[in-house]
């Protein structure tokens, strides 16, 4: 009789072999999309005025609840829709919300300095308190447009004159969220990239741009001559198409089965499968090896 000992550990073996083909390789948790629900129509939210001097243009929609002013709109240009303390905007207020509250309590984030410029940051999860930004912020998808970028500033938002987010390898600005705990100014001239979710209020000095959305969910959003333009999304590139598989045999085999007949195979596609089915039956063989074995050493 061969040990109950050596019966457990080649099964003890096996059980290694099938847990490591069972579980993958460990990963970054991914940063989740922000979801904008009715808000994503507009440039501009706010919650209790829009103030505007200049001559400005927001490409989408403008909205302001439960407040209900809006001044300086003879200088105003809007490609969208204006709602002022109705339900439209009330929904998007909602919606906005939401959208803080995701982008505020995902986690976990990577702390980052104050001063952004001069930085190049992959996709992720980004926390700070104030967050501040002179000359050029770059943000690389590396090739990926579904990559999110996602801010957490504990406190402000600040960008100098002139200062600029960079958009390269794929990232797309429907992607990059900046959650703002109290409010966000954007200098002079700035050329800023993504959704400002502020708690309190937003303002663009004369010139700065935005690609993205100025959101303020207490205060106001005061522009002076700005241009606001809703991002374009761009999707995920389409999956490439795959060879319909050939059909297995249905039939039930007779008489001997021939090496190589095809009747035991499972069409050999799936490769996991197949390595799977090598690491068991090497286990089980192990376990048949340590038997014989120690019935031979018994006779």
């Amino acid at each position: 009789m061969f040990s109950a000992r050596r019966i457990s550990v080649g099964v003890a073996s096996l059980a290694a072999v099938g847990l490591l083909v069972a579980l993958p390789g460990s990963a970054q948790a991914a940063v989740l999309p922000v979801p904008l629900g009715t808000a994503d129509s507009f440039v501009v939210l706010a919650g209790e005025t829009v103030t505007n001097t200049g001559a400005t243009t927001l490409n989408g929609s403008i909205g302001v609840t439960p407040g209900s002013s809006i001044t300086g709109q003879e200088t105003l240009t809007v490609n969208g829709e204006t709602h002022v303390a109705d339900t439209v905007a009330a929904a998007a207020k909602v919606d906005f919300g939401t959208a803080y509250d995701n982008a505020a309590g995902q986690t976990p984030a990577t702390a980052i300095p104050t001063e952004l410029g001069g930085s190049t940051l992959k996709p992720g999860l980004y926390s700070g308190g104030t967050f501040g930004l002179t000359n050029t912020l770059t943000l690389d998808a590396d090739g990926d447009p579904t990559a999110m970028f996602v801010f957490q500033s504990a406190a402000t938002l600040i960008t100098a004159s002139d200062s600029r987010v960079l958009l390269i390898d794929g990232a797309n600005p429907c992607n990059v969220f900046w959650q703002v705990s109290t409010s966000a100014t954007l200098g002079s001239g700035s050329s800023f990239t993504g959704t400002i979710l502020a708690s309190n209020s937003v303002s663009l000095a004369t010139g700065a741009t935005v690609q993205g959305r100025a959101f303020a969910s207490t205060g106001s959003v005061t522009l002076q001559g700005n241009t606001i333009t809703k991002p374009v999304c761009v999707g995920a590139p389409a999956p490439t198409p795959t060879a319909t598989p050939t059909a297995q045999v249905t039939a039930v085999p007779t008489g001997a089965v021939s090496t190589g007949d095809g009747s035991t195979s499972g069409g050999g596609n799936n490769g996991l499968g197949l390595l799977a089915g090598v690491l068991v039956f090497a286990g089980f063989t192990g376990v048949t090896f340590v038997a014989v074995r120690r019935r031979r050493l018994n006779v």
